[in-house]
């Protein structure tokens, strides 16, 4: 598989993670973001950076998150993020 492909397979799983926390939380984040802003989502974003530097120093974690997964979540969440200041931009 080429890199091209690759990030399409990775995007296609965002995509389904995404579509699943949205049916279990619904738009949580969108509903933030309408309430706070900009702000909130760096913080969100910010968290999972520090969950990510965290996972990098210690790879014994007490919590079941892996690498891929905090990164996927960070995708997400910027992902998120664009999709809420095109929303802003209407």
């Amino acid at each position: 598989m080429n890199k091209i492909e690759n990030h399409k397979k990775i995007c296609d799983s965002l995509n389904a993670l995404y579509e699943a926390k949205n049916a279990d939380y619904g738009d949580s984040f969108g509903k933030s973001y309408k309430e706070y802003g900009l702000t909130m989502s760096l913080i969100r974003l910010e968290d999972k950076l520090n969950r990510l530097k965290s996972l990098n120093k210690s790879k014994s974690a007490k919590v079941e998150e892996s690498i891929e997964d905090t990164l996927a979540d960070l995708a997400n969440y910027a992902i998120m993020t664009l999709i809420e200041l095109e929303e802003e931009e209407k």
